[in-house]
């Protein structure tokens, strides 16, 4: 498997357009909590996933990651997009945010807390109780969170890796979040193109997956969690 901490450092260009083919997950993230004129957060913002699409609407968004090439990336786009600098890029641990306390109406964070939460690392307990108190910190006592992870890549239903099952648990069971799955399929235009802009990320296995059926449109379940501190 490929070393993502290297990709985000050195590959942030090649990440973001690989990203850029999944579907704009703005109605999802709607549904739960309108982010219009809201104050959110961006944790783990990485090149913009979701920043790219709150940003236009927010009255605010402090956009927080570990990597500082990918928030360079992600200040590129929003400079380029938006007429209104209305954002702000942190270089940040999800566990240290510099943020004032109750600052916070919505907490977004996309496939970015799993990393310090997955059971090969050996206090990703410790790391999650670590973030949702920071969360919690900076949240407005009526604020939201909105978590999404992987169900899976190259699968058709959802089939999460055993390492963040546990994580996933506690979200569910010690911390009272809602849950539901969706799509977000990676879309190319040709099988040799999805095997090109994919495998650099998640390795030879799915590689292999694309060749075999002849994919152009690569299948991501994805989970969203969310939990309304008001009630």
């Amino acid at each position: 498997m490929p070393n993502h901490a290297e990709v985000y450092k050195n590959q942030a260009i090649s990440y973001d357009d690989m990203i850029n083919r999944q579907p704009n997950l703005a109605e999802h993230i709607k549904e739960i909590r309108s982010y219009q004129g809201l104050h959110v957060l961006d944790l783990g913002a990485g090149s913009g996933r979701l920043s790219s699409f709150i940003a236009p609407e927010a009255s605010s968004l402090v956009c927080t990651d570990i990597s500082e090439s990918m928030l360079k990336r992600l200040d590129e786009k929003l400079m380029h997009n938006s007429s209104n600098h209305n954002w702000s890029t942190v270089v940040a641990d999800h566990r240290k945010l510099p943020i004032n306390d109750s600052s916070i109406d919505l907490a977004v964070s996309g496939w970015s807390i799993s990393y310090l939460t997955n059971t090969d690392n050996l206090d990703w307990e410790n790391n999650l109780e670590f973030i949702m108190s920071e969360l919690k910190r900076v949240l407005k006592s009526s604020g939201t969170i909105i978590i999404l992870e992987t169900l899976g890549t190259g699968t058709e239903t959802p089939d999460p890796p055993e390492f963040l099952k546990p994580y996933f648990s506690l979200l569910e069971n010690k911390y009272g979040f809602s849950h539901r799955s969706i799509r977000a399929d990676y879309q190319f235009a040709s099988t040799a193109e999805a095997k090109k802009n994919m495998e650099f990320f998640f390795g030879s296995d799915i590689s292999k997956k694309i060749e075999e059926h002849q994919w152009s449109t690569v299948p991501e379940c994805a989970g969203i969690w969310w939990k309304h501190l008001g009630g």
